[in-house]
This record gives C-alpha cells, sequence and structure tokens, in this order.
C-alpha cells in the first residue's frame, strides 16, 4: 500500500499519464503558488503596503511554506520510484536527488523561513532569497526547459567564449589603469576599479562615469568597443543557434511519436491525447502540431493500403530502428 502511495506520488509530482487530472491540477496549483509568492515578495517590499498588510502577508507566508515543504518531503520520500536509476537507492538515491540543482532550489526557498524561526539573529536579507522561489517554475515550463537543455549542449562552446571575453576586459581594464592612473587617481585608482570601465565599455553601456582621457586610453577605448560589439554578441550567437539545433531535434522526436501514432493510419482520442502532451512537453507550437501531423498523414497517404511499415521510415521507406530514432 505504501508501496503503491509513494508510486503514485512520484507521479502526480513528476509527469503524469496523459489525461492524469490530479498531476495537471498539481502542476497548475503549484505554478499558482510560486507565481503569487514571488508577487507577494515584491509587493512586500514596498513600506507602505508592509505596514498595512503585514500579517496577510505573514500569513501567507507561513501557508506557502507549509506546502513548499510538504512538496519538498513528498519529493524526496517518492523519489526512488522514478523512471531515473540513479534514483533508486533508497538511501543514496535519496540523497543523491536531495544535491540535484532543482532540488536545492526547493530547499533554498524553504530555508530562510526556518532559519528565522530557530537562530536568533537579524535575518532579513535571507528573506530575500524567497525570490528563487520563480526558479521552481522551471519545473512546469518547456521554455526554461528548452533553454537549461541548450546550455548543456553548449556549455563547452560558451565556456570558451565567456573566458576568451573576460581575458579582453582584464587586459583593457590593465590597460587603462597603466595608461590613466596617472591623470585620474581617483577613477584609474585601480585594476580592479578599471574592470566597471573595461566592462561598460566592452558591453557598449558606456555610462561616462569613467572616461579616459589620455591618447593612448582613448585608442584602447575605441579598440575595446570596436572588439566588444563582436566579443559580447558571440554568446548570444551561440545561444541562438543551440535554440535552433534543439528545436529541430525536439521537433524531429514529435516527428517519430507522430509516426508511430500513425502506424495504424488512424488516430483515435487518446492518441491525440498523447500527441499533445508531447506537444506541450517538447515546448512546440501548434503550427507545429499542425505541420508536422499533416505531413505525416500525407506520407500515409502515398503509402501502399495506407498504413506504414513498423520498421520502415515513413518518409523514406528506409529501416528504422523506432527505439534510437535513426535510420539502420
Amino acid at each position: 500500500m505504501a508501496a503503491t502511495l509513494r508510486a503514485r506520488t512520484n507521479e502526480v509530482l513528476d509527469i503524469g499519464e496523459p489525461g492524469d487530472g490530479l498531476s495537471r491540477f498539481a502542476d497548475v496549483a503549484l505554478i499558482a503558488l510560486i507565481t503569487l509568492n514571488v508577487a507577494a515578495v515584491m509587493l512586500e517590499s514596498v513600506p507602505d503596503l508592509a505596514a498595512e498588510y503585514g500579517a496577510l502577508f505573514y500569513g501567507f507566508e507561513v501557508f506557502s511554506v507549509a506546502v513548499f515543504s510538504v512538496e519538498y518531503v513528498a519529493r524526496v520520500w517518492s523519489i526512488v520510484d522514478d523512471k531515473d536509476e540513479r534514483y533508486r537507492h533508497p538511501v543514496f538515491g535519496r540523497i543523491r536527488y536531495m544535491f540535484t540543482p532543482m532540488a536545492l532550489i526547493d530547499l533554498v526557498a524553504i530555508l530562510p523561513f526556518y532559519l528565522g524561526l530557530v537562530v536568533d539573529a537579524d535575518l532579513r536579507f535571507l528573506r530575500a532569497l524567497r525570490l528563487l522561489r520563480v526558479f521552481k517554475l522551471t519545473r512546469y515550463s518547456a521554455s526554461m526547459t528548452l533553454l537549461i537543455d541548450v546550455l548543456k549542449e553548449e556549455v563547452r562552446i560558451i565556456g570558451v567564449a565567456l573566458f576568451v571575453l573576460m581575458l579582453m576586459v582584464i587586459l583593457a581594464a590593465s590597460f587603462a589603469f597603466i595608461v590613466e592612473h596617472r591623470v585620474q587617481p581617483e577613477s584609474f585608482s585601480s585594476i580592479p576599479a578599471s574592470l566597471w570601465w573595461a566592462i561598460v565599455t566592452m558591453t557598449t553601456v558606456g555610462y561616462g562615469d569613467m572616461v579616459p582621457v589620455t591618447v593612448l586610453g582613448k585608442i584602447c577605448g575605441g579598440v575595446i568597443g570596436v572588439l566588444g560589439v563582436g566579443m559580447v554578441a558571440l554568446p548570444a550567437g551561440l545561444l541562438a543557434s543551440g535554440f535552433s539545433d534543439q528545436l529541430h531535434k525536439r521537433r524531429q522526436q514529435f516527428r517519430r511519436i507522430v509516426d508511430d501514432v500513425l502506424v495504424d493510419g488512424q488516430v483515435s482520442a487518446e492518441e491525440e491525447t498523447v500527441l499533445e502532451d508531447a506537444i506541450d512537453e517538447l515546448g512546440l507550437n501548434e503550427d507545429d502540431y499542425d505541420m508536422i501531423l499533416q505531413s505525416g498523414k500525407r506520407h500515409m497517404a502515398e503509402v501502399p493500403n495506407g498504413k506504414f511499415a513498423p520498421n520502415l521510415c515513413p518518409h523514406c521507406g528506409k529501416p528504422v530502428d523506432r527505439r534510437a530514432g535513426e535510420r539502420s
């Protein structure tokens, strides 16, 4: 009985079966609560609102912490029934899960409240950490999931670009300090202080609070400004390319799901629900849904007897391994 309840808890908090009303309700309720929490933290920073509705804000905070605490404990308790084999061990699996980024975010989201109860000190600065609850939305946002996948895929290339960018900032700050320190000892007082000028110049922000006045300083500023246009844009270009690749992969994944659904030549109501859930999970839009589904139906019409052979690609007729999603 306990094992069944635990498995059901994991299913509801993670990804339920298509048409699972309880799982969908839990997702919507948690999304709404997280959104209201972020709004409450922001409104509470207004002195007049905090003074007038302080008790209401505190009551909502207690309620939210209670819900998030139950959610955290339930996730840790039920994680051994997750599909991921890494968490199957009753002890080490739970410990491994507790150190995952999402679990740490869940913990940090409730930690300031409990620290305030047990530590007799001014911990008001920790209340700002409650804003980290917004990151809990990444569980339910396909867009954030897409961003995380892109970062995982491009982490090395982006890391190299950021390293080169950091190196250029340090070199620019060092050179600016050398040529400007004598004439502007207050502004360019040290290399760390000059880093601010190098950053705002390389990003082409140019606040104007630190301006080189020597000839060499102006030349350095011009060169850094021109180089910064390309260097700062480089990570953005890598991210854009990564997004394009990830969207292509997701469309291909959805295309394989459509091909499997259309093997019998029909789309039942249950299969249509599966396709809609897949679209939501993959973060694709209705245009992708219609385009890929219509494309699959057109290819189906071109196949003799109106049916796909389960082991053939519906687009080229070549053998395909559907488990791997690649042509053999």
